[in-house]
């Protein structure tokens, strides 16, 4: 779910996709490989890869990140 009313908003699709590209953020390149993004985000907070991939999917129907092969690829 997007947004819901549940009490725990660190588990909603914006918190997380905000934190994605706070993560995304601290890399100065802009093509990152799939699976440190997701070590890093797994740092930060406790995801499961099935949900930062629905984060990633969410951000890219955004136009914040692209894929190339198994880049993550920053557009901003």
């Amino acid at each position: 779910m997007i947004i819901s009313k549940d009490i725990n908003p660190e588990n909603d699709i914006y918190y997380l996709g905000s934190e994605l590209i706070a993560v995304l953020d601290t890399y100065s390149i802009k093509k990152i490989d799939f699976f440190d993004v997701y070590s890093k985000m797994k740092e930060k907070l406790e995801i499961s890869i099935n949900l930062f991939s629905l984060v990633l999917d969410w951000l890219f129907l955004l136009g914040v990140v692209k894929s190339e092969n198994r880049f993550v690829v920053k557009c901003f």
